[in-house]
């Protein structure tokens, strides 16, 4: 009886100096009962860092993942509303597969043709060549937000003088028109005034049907058009000065002065 009541109970561990015997306990499981009881953060466990990784800024491949990846696509964000500034208005004008003969044979791509405005007296194209439609398109955009030139509108709407545009086999003529008009203008004509922000005017092209020396003959002739203010300006009189010589009363040319819009 003896003997079984001795395998039974509880080894006591007893130190050198003779102190009151403790039982053994286990490291891990004495850490884990501390940290149950006080509230402290349990250790990291495994090579990841588990949740410690997650939440305080681990090591491990979670952290890196999530942060990493937030601040790079709020970075590309903010790059593109400062690039883009005022929202612009985009024409796809013209697609065109192209393609280049090499020593293995012929590489087939896409070129494209596109215009952009601001709808409020800012234009420009630009042409962009790539082995995909959407980076030739992107290509195109980057090439007219470049060389976008201004062009002064009357009342906002129309244009102040009519003008002729050529370019190569193409010729265009442009008139200005009263409220109400439209748009008369067909094809890639009609999307360089669009992104204008031309609301009435009057055209016509006369001669190539091709889409790259149209729109250069319709630049052609938006980059003589001149207004009013301008020309006073560079003749150092007054704007009333030069719209009362067509007969109209001083009030008349007053006010016509004073409507006037760049």
């Amino acid at each position: 009886m003896m003997a079984d009541e001795n395998n039974t109970s509880e080894t006591p561990v007893v130190d050198n100096a003779g102190s009151t015997p403790t039982p053994s306990v286990e490291p891990t499981v004495a850490a884990e009962t501390q940290s149950t009881e006080t509230g402290a953060p349990t250790e990291q466990r495994g090579p990841r860092g588990g949740r410690g990784g997650r939440g305080g800024g681990g090591g491990g491949r979670d952290n890196r993942g999530g942060g990493g990846r937030g601040r790079d696509d709020r970075g590309r964000g903010r790059g593109r509303d400062d690039e883009g500034g005022d929202e612009l208005i985009e024409k796809l004008v013209h697609i065109n597969r192209v393609s280049k003969t090499v020593k293995g044979g012929k590489r087939f791509g896409f070129a494209a043709l596109v215009v952009v405005g601001d709808g409020k007296g800012r234009v420009g194209f630009g042409h962009g060549k790539a082995r995909e439609v959407p980076e030739a398109i992107t290509k195109a955009t980057a090439a007219a937000k470049k060389k976008m030139i201004r062009v002064p509108l009357k009342e906002g709407r129309t244009l102040h003088h009519d003008g002729k545009g050529h370019f190569g086999a193409g010729l265009v003529n442009v008139r200005s028109a009263p409220a109400g008009t439209g748009i008369i203008a067909g094809g890639p004509m009609r999307a360089v005034f669009e992104s204008l922000g031309v609301a009435d005017v009057v055209t016509k092209s006369i001669g190539t049907s091709n889409p790259y020396n149209m729109i250069r003959a319709t630049f052609d002739a938006l980059a003589t058009q001149t207004s009013p203010k301008s020309v006073a300006q560079r003749r150092g009189k007054k704007v009333a000065d030069l719209l009362g010589r067509g007969g109209a009363s001083e009030a008349e040319a007053e006010a016509a002065a004073e409507a006037i819009a760049e």
